[in-house]
């Protein structure tokens, strides 16, 4: 992702695993968030990267889930039935709570699991279901 991909709509998404490019619209909170990591970063243009480790080279993987295993355990969650929390779960929380959060009434319900697919960069919306 660069610099460019964070947009005042939200974040660009470009080619997904499905080659799908989604903008993925943002609370405010976060865009004031990156807002501030920005200004204090100080990219030199559009098309550096968003996210950068201490050298300034593109964030991996990798160092991204270790930071979050590390502050897993530093906020003292523990494993549930053998399974410590992943990073790809943050994903399905999001997913699940934007459920619970849909209308009641069936006739709205198609269209708020429609966008959630969308938003989700499901291929087709029974990857949502």
């Amino acid at each position: 992702m660069t610099v460019a991909d964070v947009t005042r709509d939200g974040l660009l998404i470009r080619e997904t695993k499905f080659r799908k490019t989604r903008l993925v619209p943002l609370h405010d909170t976060a865009v004031a968030g990156l807002k501030g990591y920005l200004a204090r970063r100080r990219p030199c243009s559009e098309i550096d990267p968003a996210f950068v480790d201490a050298r300034g080279l593109p964030l991996c993987y990798i160092a991204v889930k270790e930071t979050f295993d590390r502050l897993v355990g530093r906020a003292g969650i523990v494993p549930a039935a053998k399974r410590r929390p992943r990073l790809h779960d943050l994903r399905h929380t999001f997913a699940v709570r934007a459920l619970q959060g849909s209308p009641a009434d069936r006739s709205r319900s198609g269209a708020h699991m429609a966008a959630l697919a969308t938003y989700m960069g499901h291929v087709n919306i029974y990857a949502t279901y």
